[in-house]
């Protein structure tokens, strides 16, 4: 692992965008221990408003309830504030939320279009894009290689309108000079995660195991997703905001290694200290079979790969879930 000069961003002005999500408040964290400033702007669709209440008396963090997707709003933000860095991850997330609000979705590639706009306008130094592993589809090969052949679902908003942003991101960096960054995050986890029906499947078992409730498994388990915890995910993001080998980059920001829904369900299962009970469902729609990434370009590009295991990261995770249902 190579060792990365985070002190360049002490001083530094870094807007989140979707910044009270469960990866911008990690992210949030880290910044301001490094030294940033951080500018929030969320219009709390999904966002928590509890995850960033320890920072709201940092005078090194700015809330700004925006709508990104929204021009005035996002102008506004870069209109009041000298901004350095974007991290850009505001977006319509999770697979019940994209079922049920397709539509909406699309208007997220508004939002990409205007920020990046405005970063160029505002000489902003980089622009990191949270984009995602469903910008493959369903994989033709494993593992999944950023060259490889794509097999996104024409029906599928999420997968479309993060490849749409993928290439939007590359082409400010050919065209204008704009240093950018797009990361395809796979199944990232940890304390903070929304665990509804709305969430993601690690924080979902873990709020079913404490309720003594069946986990849902949609399908027959035997899906695989690749689990990286958010603080490894925040490492790389980190990362690739500082490479300048990053540039114009698609990476891949996963673990490398797969984990069958039914794998998941057991490890949970065994830190709850119960039996698993299982209700299998119909497979939904744009339910992805296999995911696992090649993780070789992101090693070589931004000299890191995951140090947390995923039994050490569930036990974290599963320990916050306990604590958080306890004092409440």
């Amino acid at each position: 692992m190579e060792d990365m000069n985070f002190s360049v961003l002490q001083g530094k002005t870094v807007l989140i965008t979707g910044g009270a999500g469960f990866i911008g408040t990690h992210l949030t964290e880290r910044l301001l221990q490094l030294g940033a400033s951080v500018l929030c702007a969320d219009n709390f669709s999904t966002g928590s408003e509890t995850n960033i209440q320890p920072f709201l008396v940092s005078p090194s963090y700015v809330l700004m309830r925006t709508d990104v997707n929204l021009f005035e709003d996002i102008a506004s933000v870069f209109a009041s504030h000298h901004i350095d860095y974007v991290f850009h991850a505001a977006a319509v997330v999770g697979v019940r939320n994209v079922i049920e609000r397709p539509l909406e979705v699309f208007r997220d590639l508004e939002g990409i279009k205007y920020l990046l706009a405005l970063a160029h306008a505002h000489r902003v130094k980089k622009v990191v894009f949270a984009s995602s592993s469903e910008a493959y589809g369903e994989p033709t090969r494993l593992p999944e290689e950023e060259s490889g052949h794509l097999n996104v679902d024409v029906n599928d908003p999420y997968g479309l309108t993060k490849l749409v942003g993928e290439n939007m991101m590359r082409n400010y960096w050919k065209f204008y000079g704009l240093s950018t960054t797009s990361l395809r995050f796979f199944n990232v986890y940890g304390p903070r995660q929304i665990s509804t029906a709305y969430g993601f499947v690690a924080g979902i078992f873990m709020e079913k195991a404490l309720r003594g409730e069946p986990f849902t498994i949609f399908g027959d388990g035997t899906q695989t997703r690749d689990f990286i915890f958010v603080t490894d995910n925040v490492e790389l993001e980190l990362r690739a905001l500082l490479s300048d080998a990053a540039n114009g980059e698609t990476i891949n920001v996963g673990s490398g290694r797969q984990t069958t829904v039914l794998e998941l369900a057991e490890r949970v299962a065994r830190l709850a200290g119960v039996e698993p009970k299982l209700n299998f469902q119909p497979k939904r729609s744009m339910e992805i079979k296999y995911r696992c990434p090649d993780i070789t370009k992101m090693k070589q590009l931004l000299g890191y790969e995951p140090k947390v295991s995923l039994d050490e990261g569930l036990k974290e995770t599963f320990e916050w879930y306990k604590q958080r249902r306890a004092a409440s």
